[in-house]
């Protein structure tokens, strides 16, 4: 692959194929609360905007610390990543996630004025553990805390958050709804942890995949995407449904030897599940 230009380098080092988990909760929280009353647009723009940069800010510092712990070589069978492949240097990809860090914080402030000074807990851990995902001298996804880190954030505390900065009341059925979407960014993550086993495995990264194998990690994805769908069916969200067989695929997918597409592929399903959703709440939301 020819060496692409420092913006083209930017973008690709963001994951854009995963910016559906940042922007999936946010998108839900608030067409939940459409279906209450007239939203607060400039709050849902920040909302939207606060979850998206958390989001490449993470995948930033993913990029530079992986390099760093070398997890990312020429192993790997995914894309390419920015700095292992000498597209940007470790001090630009620095300033970078520094910088989708310092924006997330500055856009969150009206989110913070809106509900309490309280908010600033959930800002300053969203930011603290985007960079301890993979930095810090115990790296969290170096231990297998991804899936959880991943379910909170872009579940409960990116949809709770979202509703209650518009309706300033959250309930029981919500969070459980708050679960799904969660699940889904983490059938993403499982689909990535998947693919570089391998990697991971040579570069001490003990995913959970790594710690207990290849067979734990497509069961795992499995019950992720199970869960996901079930949920908000109970909860009489039905639209969603829709795409249970393109969740078939990949679940079949999954069990074969090609798990690269995996990954785009999941993000693929977790959009069209996200808009099916977005659908419901706003037409017939039973919350």
């Amino acid at each position: 692959m020819t060496t692409p230009t420092l913006q083209t380098a930017l973008f690709l080092a963001s994951r854009p194929k995963t910016w559906i988990a940042g922007l999936s909760p946010v998108l839900i929280g608030a067409a939940l609360a459409s279906s209450k009353g007239p939203l607060s647009w400039s709050l849902f723009l920040y909302s939207l905007l606060f979850s998206l940069f958390i989001q490449i800010g993470t995948n930033y510092a993913n990029d530079y610390f992986d390099f760093l712990n070398g997890a990312d070589t020429a192993k790997r069978t995914g894309p390419a990543r920015a700095v292992a492949s000498g597209w940007l240097s470790p001090e630009l990809m620095r300033n970078a996630f520094s910088a989708f860090f310092g924006a997330a914080f500055l856009v969150s402030l009206p989110l913070v004025y809106a509900c309490g000074p309280w908010a600033l807990a959930f800002v300053f851990s969203s930011i603290t553990f985007g960079i301890l995902y993979t930095g810090g001298p115990r790296p969290l996804g170096y231990i297998g805390l991804g899936e959880l880190l991943v379910l909170i954030y872009f579940g409960p505390v990116a949809i709770l958050g979202t509703y209650f900065v518009q309706r300033q009341e959250v309930s029981l059925p919500l969070f459980f709804l708050s679960l799904s979407p969660g699940l889904f960014s983490c059938a993403v993550l499982i689909a990535n942890n998947l693919r570089d086993e391998e990697s991971d495995r040579a570069a001490r990264k003990n995913t959970l995949v790594v710690r207990f194998g290849k067979t734990f990690g497509r069961c795992e994805y499995v019950t992720s995407l199970g869960v996901a769908y079930l949920i908000p069916l109970l909860l009489g969200f039905f639209l969603p449904v829709l795409t249970l067989p393109l969740a078939l695929l990949l679940v079949r997918k999954a069990w074969s030897q090609d798990l690269v597409p995996l990954l785009p592929q999941t993000a693929f399903l977790f959009t069209l599940f996200t808009a099916l959703l977005c659908t419901h709440c706003i037409l017939i939301s039973s919350l």
